[in-house]
């Protein structure tokens, strides 16, 4: 299993590298008009995503960290290596050679190859299948959920919390790219009782990305898993305005036709 981590983080950060590269011009017309990140306040519940399924420079972006920081321990069981290699126009050479692991076949679907015994053993529970986690709970909760993890010494098995999602069994594993933040409360009267409110976040320990650049991080991940979670999408809406042209061209025929057979009436 860790060889197969490590032989997948390798060829990942260099193999995407290289569909990246092909895709610079429309990266850097995505980044001048990509929103600044959310930032560390106390309305969090506000963060949007702002993905487009159709954004394959994004697309690929996102397959690239999925597969290099996640793929480990999450499956995507209702989508095959073959079919995200079509749809992001990912040669199939480079396909089989950066993408599907040595003893898979890139018709095969994408399978965590962690044991579920060593799963239950450090997390407590089976990392759960993300196929359809964006359809299941939507992109901006996808978004809140890889932006603010923060350090909680009270959770002794992983050292981190979450607000999205309060005690999550995942540890902090993006905290080197994006940094260790430290969350701060406030208490405020409701009902008669004191409670603990989110305030904002304190950058503790710098990780090796800006904020800008995480906060682009995290939502190529969340437009990648849009698109898994339902790869037809895009074919669909283009698909949708034909049928809705096609639906007026008939609806005007159909008035020309009633009016031809009611001329001699009216």
């Amino acid at each position: 299993m860790r060889t197969h981590r490590t032989l997948t983080r390798r060829a990942t950060r260099a193999g995407l590298a290289l569909l990246i590269a092909v895709s610079l011009a429309s990266s850097a017309a995505l980044a001048e008009g990509a929103g600044a990140p959310q930032g560390f306040g106390s309305n969090w519940q506000s963060w949007q995503a702002d993905t487009s399924v159709g954004d394959r420079a994004a697309l690929q972006r996102g397959a690239r960290d999925f597969f290099n920081y996640c793929s480990a321990c999450h499956s995507l069981q209702y989508v095959r290596y073959s079919r995200i290699g079509q749809d992001l126009t990912i040669p199939p050479a480079l396909l089989r050679k950066y993408l599907v692991p040595a003893d898979a076949k890139p018709t095969d679907y994408v399978i965590s190859p962690m044991p579920e015994k060593d799963a239950v053993a450090w997390f407590g529970k089976q990392p759960p299948d993300l196929s359809l986690v964006a359809s299941e709970y939507g992109t901006d909760y996808l978004y809140q959920y890889l932006t603010t993890f923060y350090i909680d010494p009270s959770r002794s098995t992983t050292g981190a919390n979450n607000l999205a999602l309060p005690n999550s069994a995942m540890p902090d594993v993006l905290s080197q790219l994006e940094g260790l933040k430290r969350a701060v409360f406030r208490n405020v009267e409701v009902d008669g009782t004191t409670q603990q409110v989110f305030d904002h976040f304190v950058m503790v320990v710098p990780g090796s990305m800006s904020r800008e650049q995480y906060d682009r991080f995290a939502r190529d991940i969340v437009d990648f898993l849009a698109y898994v979670s339902d790869p037809v999408q895009v074919e669909r809406h283009d698909l949708g305005v034909w049928v809705v042209l096609f639906l007026l061209v008939f609806t005007w025929l159909a008035w020309l036709l009633k009016k031809e057979y009611w001329k001699d009436i009216h």
